[in-house]
């Protein structure tokens, strides 16, 4: 079916023939998309879990927040595995372990196994994403990488926004176990495609993982999380609260810090003095926590207040992915040609409209006219800049770095959205979704979409120097 053949590198790009990009771009897309889906499609599933397993909206932030905390940290372990061992290698590796916590989600007997095994997947995922888009940096080269990346981001943004569909729909017809065995399938077929595809990869085999960095990251991220989530059972005057918040912030600063100086940093500082990579991370940061906020937010109170079913509750972001399909590879081949300034500062701004537009929301919760005008300006202005923002950030390092450039980014973007669910309870309270938390949530994520907009607007550069460190 695909003709497999040797592949050469140069200047860090591998040569290889139409058919392997074809092969590597489908691989690429499978594999992220089921990586992505399921970070979002447990959010439609999240009322429906705590009915059966008990714990309210603390096991619901923490059913999101578990598989985000391991996805975040490790993915930057991910990076650098996937440029000292390969990156065909390490997606096998990360697919086989996301089949295996697949199927121990769905066994899940009560809230903490769950949570332990969500954990566990978003280790599987932190191999996934990096290596993926990776292997795409590798062996796409000038116009034809801006728009096999476009394709890609489009893909993965989809993955955002059709997984509570997908989840309404398995709800609808099953249980909440099903969102995790719907997995199986996409992962096994990916699997085999992988065996289809022979390229010489470029690696980096004197490197070392950075061991400290991952233990401080994953303990610090933990920590804050779990301050942000648990105050709402202890109080912030608890000193398990303030401690281990505390202690989780001096362990991010001290994971910088580190990372500065140490020999083979799985977060290589020295990435960000490139311009547009460091200010397209920014605006990454606010950009997802935004999304993140608006996901889950959004999803759970159509579901308490607007007493929507899971499947209507998984169609309100359906226009989203429909709108992102037909544009966003399209905003990616304008972004390579016109540059990604433009689109990167007026896609965030869109995307705020669109949720300031949905605070015109009610006590009828009608879609139509309160829901769905908000949910078209924000999938345009979405379409507008997520090919355009990865372009940016990893149009500006080396390929030989791009396995670790990417998760880098990835990184940032789940830390973001973590982070933001995880504050949650502190926005819209710890209880059910009242209209009126559900309005400061969109005023909270349309005022970091604002920010990103301005982020982007000072800082992107259209034609930066590639930075080669």
């Amino acid at each position: 079916m695909w003709q497999r053949g040797p592949s050469r590198l140069y200047n860090g790009v591998m040569s290889v023939s139409k058919q392997t990009q074809r092969l590597v771009l489908l691989v690429s897309i499978f594999a992220s998309f089921i990586s992505i889906t399921d970070g979002f499609i447990v959010n439609v599933a999240l009322p429906a879990i705590s009915k059966d397993l008990g714990g309210g909206l603390v096991l619901q932030q923490w059913v999101v927040d578990a598989y985000m905390i391991t996805l975040g940290s490790l993915m930057l372990v991910a990076g650098s595995l996937s440029d000292l061992f390969g990156r065909r290698r390490m997606l096998q590796i990360g697919l086989g372990i996301f089949l295996v916590t697949s199927l121990l989600c769905a066994a899940a007997w009560n809230g903490p196994s769950l949570i332990v095994f969500r954990a566990l997947q978003g280790i599987g995922g932190a191999l996934i994403v990096p290596s993926s888009l990776a292997l795409i940096i590798a062996v796409f080269s000038g116009s034809g990488q801006g728009k096999a990346i476009g394709t890609w981001t489009a893909w993965t943004g989809i993955a955002t926004v059709i997984a509570p569909f997908l989840g309404g729909i398995l709800l609808h017809v099953t249980s909440w176990q099903a969102i995790f065995l719907v997995n199986v399938l996409p992962l096994l077929f990916t699997m085999w495609l992988l065996t289809k595809l022979d390229l010489q990869e470029h690696r980096k085999p004197n490197s070392a993982l950075d061991i400290r960095g991952a233990v401080t990251a994953t303990f610090g991220l933990g920590s804050t999380v779990y301050a942000l989530i648990e105050q709402a059972h202890y109080g912030w005057d608890s000193p398990i609260i303030y401690g281990t918040l505390i202690g989780g912030v001096a362990l991010l600063a001290y994971f910088v810090r580190y990372e500065q100086k140490a020999k083979d940093p799985m977060m290589p500082m020295y990435l960000f003095k490139a311009r547009n990579f460091s200010v397209g991370n920014a605006t990454t940061l606010v950009m997802y926590a935004a999304l993140g906020v608006s996901v889950f937010l959004i999803t759970i109170f159509v579901q308490q207040y607007g007493h929507y079913s899971a499947l209507e509750a998984g169609l309100v972001g359906l226009p989203i992915t429909i709108i992102m399909f037909l544009a966003s590879s399209r905003f990616g081949a304008a972004a390579g040609k016109y540059g990604p300034r433009f689109f990167m500062s007026a896609g965030p701004l869109l995307c705020a409209l669109g949720f300031f537009l949905m605070l015109r929301v009610d006590e009828q919760v009608n879609y139509w006219t309160q829901i769905l005008p908000g949910y078209l300006v924000f999938g345009v202005g979405l379409s507008m800049t997520v090919a355009p923002l990865t372009a940016a950030i990893l149009g500006c390092i080396s390929a030989d770095r791009a396995g670790i450039g990417s998760a880098i980014n990835n990184a940032i973007s789940r830390i973001a959205g973590l982070l933001a669910v995880a504050v949650i309870g502190v926005i819209v309270g710890t209880g059910d979704i009242t209209l009126q938390g559900f309005h400061r949530g969109l005023i909270f994520a349309g005022t970091l979409l604002v920010i990103g907009g301005l982020i982007s607007a000072i800082g992107i550069q259209n034609n930066p120097k590639k930075f080669i460190p």
